[in-house]
């Protein structure tokens, strides 16, 4: 089982390396259209539909590691009522794979909106890209995702201590 957990462990950071290049192209395509528009009066043409991918690349890609590690943003104002353990358990269990669950939808949804993209022809202005690939990956990161929150529903249900810190 320990290896399992670092196996999924060291496959969990090829999204973040994905997401931090995504992150470091985004940096270095501000600086130069910045400097470009200032200094020469040159923009970038193409910066704006280059943001938006980067952006969908970079939320979408990290969005199984967040996940799967449970580092969501989350209001607490009813974890009182939550202060016992298994009380604490199965509301992980149940929000992890209702979660899950609910994500499935909005990916069959894109793969729906990819298909009728790809159909169309529809390409960016600039650089006249494909739709359909940015399109596809936010399905496959969203189905990724959902499976992981699934996953960790059912692990959080059956094997607990797992999750614990120490045995990561």
């Amino acid at each position: 089982m320990k290896n399992i957990i670092k196996n999924v462990v060291r496959l969990q950071a090829i999204p973040i390396y994905v997401a931090s290049a995504a992150l470091f192209f985004l940096m270095c395509l501000t600086f130069t259209d910045v400097i470009l528009r200032s200094m020469f009066n040159a923009p970038i043409e193409a910066a704006t539909e280059l943001t938006r991918m980067s952006m969908a690349i970079m939320v979408f890609s990290i969005l199984p590691s967040v996940s799967g590690s449970g580092e969501h943003i989350a209001v607490d104002l009813l974890d009182g009522l939550f202060s016992n353990p298994l009380v604490a358990r199965i509301k992980a269990t149940v929000i992890n794979l209702s979660c899950g669950g609910m994500l499935l939808w909005p990916a069959k949804r894109v793969i729906d909106l990819a298909e009728r993209a790809r159909s169309y022809g529809d390409v960016t202005e600039y650089l006249n890209i494909p739709q359909f690939y940015i399109a596809w990956f936010i399905a496959i990161m969203t189905f990724i995702t959902a499976f992981v929150l699934i996953s960790r529903g059912l692990i959080e249900a059956f094997f607990p201590k797992v999750l614990e810190p120490h045995n990561v």
